[in-house]
């Protein structure tokens, strides 16, 4: 999948890793990008196409499939997420609000745009998802359960959509330097840093992407001994 030329439609763009998203897509010569926002008078990037579109709504979702008709590669950034256990007393509500987001947003999208990547010969769905997929410490049960379920949707989705060469990419990164993770005291990348990596391996053809070592060392701990989903003895 070439960035050059290309017609993208990016969620959730209008801040953080999807502003990051907008700015060099348009860098490497994409042809349209739809910025997408629930409040589209929220999108300041230059150069974009503004769109109303909450991916919980599933009304939106079918207008952007009719308005972006011409787009060749979706990213499914929009994202949810707050701090809580499975076994505190509002966990079922908040884990179904972060799911309808983080997994039934992109379900909703892929569906919809689906039809739209074959017509024009393949195209791509690009997939932010984060190290949370493979881990959950308990301080972002719902989150990190909703992630583990958009991989799961990814994986499914690379299959689904072989036959009409459609590319599927999944994006893993820990933490970024966005409003999502102002009040966490960790090393974070940045967006661009992440967004730089994530559309070179697009373009360079892989399905997965793992844009920072921490989530390297995740991957890679998932096989051993003790692997790095369970919790680890000192």
């Amino acid at each position: 999948m070439k960035i050059e030329n290309s017609v993208v439609l990016v969620t959730g763009a209008n801040r953080g890793i999807g502003l990051a998203f907008t700015r060099e897509l348009l860098a490497r010569g994409a042809r349209k990008v739809y910025a997408a926002a629930r409040d589209p008078a929220s999108i300041t990037q230059p150069g974009v196409h503004a769109l109303r579109l909450d991916v919980n709504k599933p009304e939106d979702v079918a207008a952007a499939a009719a308005l972006a008709s011409d787009v060749t590669l979706v990213i499914n950034n929009a994202g949810i997420a707050q701090p809580g256990g499975f076994l505190d007393v509002d966990s079922e509500d908040l884990a179904r609000r972060i799911f309808e987001t983080n997994f039934f947003g992109v379900l909703r999208m892929s569906k919809a745009f689906a039809p739209i990547l074959k017509a024009h010969g393949g195209g791509a769905f690009l997939n932010v998802l984060s190290v949370a997929s493979w881990v959950n410490g308990g301080e972002l049960a719902a989150y990190s359960a909703s992630k583990s379920a958009a991989w799961s949707l990814t994986n499914a989705l690379r299959h689904e959509l072989a036959a009409q060469k459609t590319q599927v990419l999944g994006l893993h990164m820990a933490y970024v330097d966005t409003d999502l993770t102002r009040g966490f005291d960790v090393p974070k990348s940045s967006p661009e840093e992440i967004v730089r990596r994530a559309l070179g391996g697009l373009e360079s053809g892989f399905d997965e992407v793992l844009a920072d070592e921490l989530t390297r060392q995740v991957k890679q701990g998932m096989t051993t001994t003790r692997p790095s989903y369970l919790p680890q003895t000192s």
